[in-house]
């Protein structure tokens, strides 16, 4: 008896480790394409955007980064109707292909110089399919782990999905890492391939794993006793307790935590590289140390959130990162390029000019060409990473740059480039004066705010509804939140910091995410979670055209 009862344990641990395997290969593929395009943003910009100036094109190359999250709430719905409909194992099948053949596409594709303005479209094309497949992926895998899992350990199982994810991440700036290394200067010219391309072997494998997993024991209980939603979009978003809770999902959840994480993720690094100048090498080199130091961090919140609940943990982590995001990166550009800021505060950068001659710095068609002063000032300083203020002159009145006290003209971009580098703007951050325990310190400050918000993410998503419509009404807010608050974060922060010259303005996007999640997720996110029909509430009872009532239970 000793013996069966040993066997029946081990089967279940080996059942539970294939569903962990399969629910997060799948989010390691989805975060290290995400990582690999943001990374290679620069590089992007310049193969598949070079018929506009510089700033416009790495903008631009943000963009068709963010459009792929555009796409992500279309895949919640397509995948999500089928995953409550058909099924979870099969639905996130399907999204893994979509998924890894669209990142694999990525490196076949031609360039702008080999065929023109093709090349972004086709570009844009795969980061919509992509955004279609990944808008069902992340849901699929946070029910199906939740589903198989002790419900009072959905928060310490469904990390392992968010701490994956960090590890597509290290993978992603690790083999950029080293195809730079290796292939050197035709890095740029071809190696940027290679990545994506990689990417098939690890599709190969997921795809492998998932074809070997049972279906959820949740979904596979109401389908047969026929409880399994007609309509599950419907559903979702006609009945006001599950709008209601798709609302908050948006607001007080996903929105907060996908600034707070990007901040760590993805925004430091650009700024990092773009605004404090720091060698790309170097700086990967300090956001990959500490994301690897900080990777268990996304487990032990997760296991945390099993005893204290999910809401104080997020919703704390959100207030923190709002208050602090300005002195954090203020700090963070004293320790890596004090240079920068001792030229900033004994040369301070102005631009005068006739505001009727300024173009606004981000033209969403890139039609806008540099025809005056202005525009060709601003666009050097933006290109530079210079911080500047913007000053008003008289109708008429020539571009002018004060730096400190001397002023030059706007005419003159060579006396002006002159005048930089006296006043202390150096076109790299010098290495030797970095202050490495205190940048050490302030990046992984960055990441333990990430991980106490992403860690326990996918079970405080899975809490908030019904199993029913569980695969819909998850997926759709949380892509929605993810792709227009997440993907556009990048592109639209730095097209404020083009605007108005200051490197820290579009730290005001994150910032403000962050502290409407933390008030919205105060006033109306619950504490507790909606208990699954299957296991709490009579199947038999719950009608078929509708999710049954929305049972709450304390203290998750």
């Amino acid at each position: 008896m000793e013996t069966l009862k040993t066997d029946v344990h081990g089967a279940k641990q080996h059942s539970m480790r294939r569903v962990l395997a399969s629910a997060t290969l799948g989010t390691l593929f989805e975060w290290y394409d995400f990582y690999l395009y943001g990374t290679l943003a620069t590089v992007f910009s310049t193969k598949f955007f070079s018929g506009v100036s510089e700033t416009a094109a790495f903008i631009y190359a943000l963009l068709a980064f963010g459009i792929g999250f555009a796409s992500r709430p279309i895949g919640a719905l397509i995948f999500g109707r089928l995953g409550d409909m058909l099924g979870r194992k099969h639905t996130f099948l399907i999204t893994m292909i979509l998924m890894g053949v669209s990142t694999l596409g990525v490196g076949l594709l031609p360039t702008y110089a080999t065929v023109g303005g093709v090349a972004p479209i086709l570009l844009v094309c795969l980061r919509v399919l992509q955004g279609i497949g990944i808008g069902g992926e992340y849901g699929g895998a946070a029910i199906f782990v939740a589903e198989h899992s002790p419900r009072n350990r959905r928060g310490s199982m469904t990390s392992w999905i968010q701490l994956v994810g960090g590890v597509g991440m290290l993978m992603a700036l690790a083999i950029v890492f080293l195809c730079r290394q290796l292939f050197g200067a035709s890095f740029d010219d071809w190696g940027w391939r290679v990545p994506f391309l990689l990417s098939g072997i690890l599709l190969a494998i997921s795809i492998y794993i998932r074809l070997s997993v049972s279906e959820s024991p949740l979904f596979l209980k109401m389908k047969t006793q026929g409880k399994t939603s007609k309509a599950p979009i419907r559903e979702t978003l006609t009945q006001w307790r599950n709008l209601k809770a798709a609302l908050i999902a948006v607001f007080g959840l996903v929105g907060g935590v996908t600034v707070v994480t990007y901040t760590a993720l993805i925004y430091l690094l650009f700024f990092l590289t773009r605004s404090l100048r720091l060698d790309e090498t170097l700086a990967t080199h300090y956001v990959l140390v500490i994301m690897a130091c900080a990777m268990p961090l996304y487990v032990g919140a997760g296991v945390l959130s099993d005893w204290v609940g999910r809401k104080p943990l997020i919703l704390g982590a959100c207030l923190v990162s709002a208050l602090t995001i300005f002195p954090t990166f203020r700090a963070i550009t004293h320790a890596a390029n004090p240079a920068l800021e001792a030229a900033r505060t004994s040369h301070p950068v102005t631009v005068v000019a006739d505001q009727s001659t300024c173009s606004v710095q981000f033209d969403l068609l890139g039609r806008a060409k540099a025809a005056s002063d202005c525009d060709r000032v601003k666009q050097l300083l933006a290109k530079e990473g210079i911080p500047y203020t913007n000053e008003a002159a008289e109708t008429g009145a020539a571009t002018t740059v004060r730096v400190g006290d001397v002023t030059f003209l706007g005419a003159g971009l060579a006396a002006l480039r002159e005048g930089l580098s006296a006043g202390g703007y150096r076109d790299k951050a010098d290495p030797t004066r970095i202050d490495k325990p205190v940048l050490w310190s302030l990046i992984f400050f960055l990441f333990v705010l990430a991980a106490m918000t992403y860690g326990p993410l996918a079970a405080a998503l899975v809490d908030l509804f019904p199993a029913r419509i569980r695969y819909t009404a998850l997926s759709f807010p949380y892509q929605l939140a993810a792709g227009l608050v997440g993907g556009f974060f990048p592109s639209i922060s730095f097209a404020i910091v083009a605007q108005t010259g200051d490197i820290y303005s579009g730290l005001w996007y994150p910032a403000f995410f962050s502290m409407l999640t933390a008030i919205v997720g105060f006033l109306f996110l619950p504490t507790g979670r909606v208990e699954d029909e299957a296991l709490d509430s009579d199947l038999a009872s719950a009608p078929d055209n509708a999710s049954s009532p929305a049972k709450v239970t304390r203290g998750a």
